[in-house]
């Protein structure tokens, strides 16, 4: 089953039947039994010690402060809690820290899935030697 969230008829974002307000309420382990198959069995399984210290940041903050001073992260397969629902994130990818503002509509997927680490490469016209026809020169 995919991911079910949606705006009710008031604009209001819900997700699998909770509203936001809902779902911060809730403990982890509620939470996790609403989440896809993957993030869910990553957090039964237990965060990491630096998973955790990530969210410890982001539960003494709000998102007021981290507005201007983002939580910095190398940690691309934290999954996004609904504690982290307007809080902005500094996210590696490989190259520099990229500013990821947490959405509703993020909640059960990846940090590392909103900051792409490859770039997209445009190129040029072809040099001489790049294929065989660029190697003929006109004699006149």
């Amino acid at each position: 089953m995919s991911t079910e969230y949606r705006t009710g008829r008031e604009g209001e974002f819900t997700y699998r039947g909770y509203d936001l307000d809902e779902l911060q309420d809730m403990s982890l382990d509620e939470v996790a039994e609403l989440l896809p198959a993957r993030t869910r069995r990553s957090i039964t399984r237990g965060l990491t010690d630096e998973q955790e210290k990530v969210v410890e940041k982001a539960r003494e903050k709000s998102p007021e402060e981290t507005a201007n001073n983002p939580i910095r992260t190398h940690l691309r397969d934290l999954p996004v809690l609904p504690e982290f629902v307007g809080l902005t994130f500094s996210v590696y990818d490989g190259h520099e820290f990229e500013r990821v503002e947490v959405e509703p509509e993020m909640i059960g997927h990846y940090l590392g899935e909103f900051q792409l680490t490859r770039s997209s490469v445009e190129h040029g016209q072809a040099g001489i030697g790049a294929t065989r026809s660029s190697k003929f020169v006109p004699l006149k």
